[in-house]
């Protein structure tokens, strides 16, 4: 027993050290490794937040470039609040003035930016700065990320302007960083002292060394780099990636947004230090209370029922564990222990059998529903959601109204002479017309869901830029039925012809998105009658 005993003491000293070394290597690995996923996950989250950022300026297509253009001439006239929250006021404020100066015009429609009155661009570029201000701002708040902007580089005097910074500041604090870093002097842009307006258009000297080669090779080669820029400067230690932005032919400037990792460095390895002391803490009790038991009395059973258990997860050998439940003889712990993990490991083997059988059942289902989920809201004619579909989408819609997303409106369109074409040509050319009307509602309100809710009827529910430009959509619309009128080339049935009413929610007349459906449909039927009564005459 003495022996038997030192050998049980040597075995736990192997184990303990082996154990040890195990953890302090393991402790390493797990914070390297987690250092570098993590690196990895920032790296991947500021390119995709960059990149996100991107194509929202290429969403707002030429606007954006009428505010870069505007900002690099006139940035300096522009009163802007330090404390501005919102950008909804500065854009009512631009429709007001458009309207007063410039009555039934619409920018880039029937008027160009360079023929608006000077207080209406200033009113525009206001409300554009705010907007993106905000933009870049909430996008840092929701990714956690420390700075978000928009430079505009300069290849001739290797200068970036901040056109969206990445922290605001008032024109009183710009002043006293100038004082206190007078080798930024020379690229001062003075705007007064007001403490109360924004300071625009910071400019800084980004000469060609190593740390702002990123910056320059994205610029001139217009392409996104591999690389990062790495800074360590008064406003923190961070990685940098840099998105340009091309818009018409023309690169405007780079989006560019940071992820500070020093700080959660120290964390993970704060972390690690801890989950390994609490791991050596919990293991070392756990092996001081193992080693009185097996050198009590139960060392050789316990290693018989570790080979055992060793053979069923290696091999998945379940006979070894129910040898040793028939060859025990004593009732104590150990022996009631091999006959539970007996019992257990059968009733593993049987559950498991039994959850993949479920599991491909449950995949059978869930695929089996999927299917029939996408055929009942599927238009059969022309691959659009069906009535169906729109029923569903007009309920999310009343949803979104009881939380204060009101921002939509609805167009409601119907063919023309359908009975007509089916009459004259047949059903086969009848649903051509109906085909190819889709298309060109599809095409025009490309970022809106379009339904076919009858024969001859389709609704749009107009959400976003759509519902925003839902007057140029209109004509564009229209137009488009206009112009089919005059190709002679084209058969009967594909000179289509459509009414179109379009109603925008309206809280003073509608309480639900129906109320909005009906003002539509009897706007598209008066429009109907107008194109009827247009004919006779």
């Amino acid at each position: 027993m003495e022996k038997h005993g030192k050998l049980s003491f040597r075995i736990a000293g192997v184990f303990a050290l082996f154990a040890v070394v195990t953890m302090a290597v393991a402790g390493l690995l797990t914070y390297f490794s987690q250092m570098n996923i993590y690196t990895r996950q920032n790296e991947n989250n500021i390119k995709n937040v960059a990149r996100y950022i991107e194509s929202l300026i290429q969403a707002d297509g030429i606007d954006f470039i009428h505010y870069t253009d505007y900002y690099k001439e006139h940035f300096k006239d522009a009163d802007i609040p330090i404390d501005v929250e919102e950008y909804e006021s500065y854009e009512r404020e631009y429709y007001r003035l458009m309207a007063e100066h410039h009555p039934g015009r619409v920018l880039d429609t029937n008027i160009t930016f360079d023929e608006l009155d000077d207080e209406v661009k200033q009113a525009y570029f206001i409300y554009s700065h705010v907007y993106w201000l905000l933009t870049f701002e909430w996008a840092r708040e929701d990714f956690n990320l420390p700075y978000t902007y928009f430079l505009v580089p300069d290849t001739d005097t290797r200068t970036v302007m901040y056109m969206v910074d990445g922290e605001r500041s008032s024109r009183a604090e710009h002043l006293q960083f100038i004082e206190e870093n007078p080798q930024y002097r020379e690229y001062d842009q003075p705007q007064g002292d007001e403490a109360g307006y924004m300071y625009l258009g910071d400019t800084y000297l980004n000469a060609d060394d190593e740390q702002h080669a990123v910056i320059w090779d994205t610029w001139i080669t217009g392409k996104e780099q591999n690389g990062f820029v790495v800074w360590h400067n008064i406003w923190g230690d961070t990685y940098a990636y840099y998105v340009p932005v091309w818009m018409e032919g023309r690169e405007l400037g780079l989006v560019v947004a940071e992820v500070n990792i020093a700080d959660v460095n120290k964390e993970i390895l704060h972390n690690t230090l801890r989950l390994v002391l609490v791991l050596f803490g919990v293991f070392a009790v756990a092996l001081i209370g193992i080693l009185i038991y097996i050198n009590s009395r139960f060392i050789r059973r316990i290693v018989d029922l570790e080979k055992g258990v060793m053979e069923y997860t290696s091999h998945k050998n379940a006979e070894a564990i129910r040898q040793l439940d028939k060859d025990r003889q004593d009732d104590d712990e150990i022996g009631s222990l091999t006959g539970e993990i007996a019992s257990m490991v059968t009733e593993i083997e049987n559950h498991i059998r039994f959850l993949m059988m479920t599991s491909r059942e449950l995949a059978e289902a869930k695929g089996d529903v999927q299917r029939m989920s996408d055929l009942a809201q599927k238009d059969a004619l022309t691959g659009i959601r069906n009535r169906t579909a729109y029923e569903k989408e007009i309920e999310k819609t009343d949803r979104e109204l009881a939380v204060g997303r009101d921002e939509f409106g609805i167009a409601m369109i119907d063919l023309n002479f359908l009975k007509r074409l089916n009459d004259t040509y047949g059903h086969e050319q009848g649903n051509e017309a109906i085909k190819k009307l889709c298309f060109i509602v599809c095409h025009v309100f490309e970022h809106s869901p379009v339904f076919r809710i009858g024969g001859d009827e389709f609704v749009v529910v107009l959400k976003g830029d759509d519902f925003r430009n839902r007057d140029a959509l209109l004509l564009e619309f229209n137009g488009q039925l206009a112009r089919l009128q005059t190709e002679a080339d084209l058969q009967p049935w594909e000179r289509v012809s459509a009414a179109v009413g379009i109603a925008a929610y309206d809280k003073t007349v509608d309480s639900s998105a129906n109320d909005v459906v009906k003002r539509a449909d009897t706007m598209m039927y008066e429009r109907k009658k107008a194109m009827k009564a247009l004919r006779t005459s």
